[in-house]
């Protein structure tokens, strides 16, 4: 019986880490197109990697937009993360 649960746990903690491994590899690569969706913006490379950041934070995971395509449709999460971001226009 104990060999039987940790063996379930093991399963669930795998899982887990599992998803958010590939959730995090999703977010890389938004993040990544929106930072060379951004390059000739006149920003610092940090500014736009805490704004792309940002953006990607606001987005469902369902999302299949691009960062760059959503904040067309969604101006006050742009504006949150321009001023997070500390964006300068």
């Amino acid at each position: 019986m104990t060999i039987k649960i940790s063996g379930l746990v093991f399963l669930l903690i795998s899982a887990t880490a599992s998803n958010v491994v590939l959730a995090n590899a999703d977010d890389m690569k938004w993040v990544g197109q929106c930072l060379v969706d951004n390059k000739d913006e006149g920003q610092s490379d940090e500014v736009i990697k805490k704004y792309c950041e940002c953006m990607n934070d606001k987005m469902s995971e369902q999302e299949t937009k691009t960062i760059t395509q959503w904040e067309k449709t969604h101006p006050k999460e742009e504006k949150e993360c321009d001023d997070k971001a500390g964006w300068k226009k």
